[in-house]
C-alpha cells in the first residue's frame, strides 16, 4: 500500500504534467477564437496545423521539402507525414510546456500517433469538443457577410450592419456573402466533418478523456467552460 506521501507525490506529478490540448469543434464552433483567448490570457501556445504546412511551402529544410513535394503532385498529404510535421514543430523550444493543438489529430491513425509524442514529451492529452447546435452552426456560418475592403465580419443573425448589406465603416462597400458560407457548401462542410470526426470523439470518450463544453452563449461563459475542463 502506498503511504499517504507517496501518494501526494504522485497527486502532484499528475497535476503538474503539461497537456497536449486537442481541441475538436464543427467549422463555426468559435474553437480558434477560444484558443487565441486561451494564448492570449493563459500564455497556452495554439500550434495550428494550418500554419505549420504555410510554414513548410516556404521552408528549405529536408520535412519542408518532402511536404513541397507531395503538394505539388497534388497528392494528400499521409497521416505519417503530417505526425513528422507535428513532432517537428512540437520538438521547439517554445512547445515545452503545455500547448494547444489545433486542427489535429483528425483520423484515428493520427490519434494514435500523438499518443506515442505525448508520450515522448511526457504529456497528458486532454480533448475539448466545443459543443454547438446544427442550427446555431448554419446561422454562424451561412449568416456572415464581410467587407471586402476592411475585412469586419457581421452576422445577419447576431451582428448585423447598421445599414443592411452595407459596412459600418466603408459605408460604399457592399458586404460579400463568400462561397464558404453559402447553405449547400457549409451543409458539405459539417456532413464531412461529421463523417471523419464522430471516429475521434468516439476514440477519446471510451479513454475517458474527452470533455464536452457548451459551445454556445458569449465569448466568456464559453472560455470559462473551457478554461475549467482544461484545467
Amino acid at each position: 500500500m502506498l503511504s499517504l506521501c507517496s501518494l501526494c507525490s504522485l497527486w502532484q506529478v499528475t497535476f503538474l504534467m503539461d497537456k497536449i490540448i486537442v481541441l475538436i469543434g464543427a467549422p463555426g464552433a468559435g474553437k480558434g477564437t477560444q484558443a487565441r483567448l486561451l494564448t492570449e490570457r493563459r500564455g497556452i501556445l495554439q500550434i495550428s496545423t494550418g500554419d505549420m504546412f504555410r510554414a513548410m511551402r516556404s521552408g528549405d529544410t529536408p520535412l519542408a521539402r518532402e511536404v513541397q513535394a507531395v503538394m505539388a503532385s497534388g497528392a494528400l498529404v499521409s497521416d505519417d507525414l503530417t505526425f513528422k510535421v507535428v513532432q517537428e514543430r512540437t520538438s521547439q523550444p517554445d512547445a515545452a510546456g503545455t500547448y494547444i493543438l489545433d486542427g489535429y489529430p483528425r483520423t484515428l491513425v493520427q490519434a494514435e500517433q500523438l499518443e506515442e509524442l505525448a508520450e515522448d514529451q511526457e504529456k497528458e492529452i486532454v480533448a475539448v469538443e466545443v459543443d454547438v447546435p446544427r442550427e446555431d452552426l448554419l446561422k454562424r456560418l451561412t449568416g456572415r457577410r464581410t467587407c471586402p475592403v476592411c475585412g469586419e465580419i457581421y452576422n445577419v443573425y447576431s451582428k448585423p450592419p447598421k445599414v443592411d448589406g452595407r459596412c459600418d465603416f466603408h459605408p460604399d462597400a457592399e458586404l460579400e456573402h463568400r462561397k464558404d458560407d453559402q447553405e449547400a457548401t457549409v451543409a458539405a462542410r459539417l456532413a464531412t466533418y461529421d463523417e471523419l470526426t464522430a471516429p475521434l470523439l468516439d476514440y477519446y470518450r471510451k479513454t475517458d478523456r474527452l470533455k464536452a463544453v457548451d459551445g454556445t452563449g458569449d465569448l466568456q461563459a464559453i472560455y470559462s467552460r473551457i478554461e475549467k475542463a482544461i484545467s
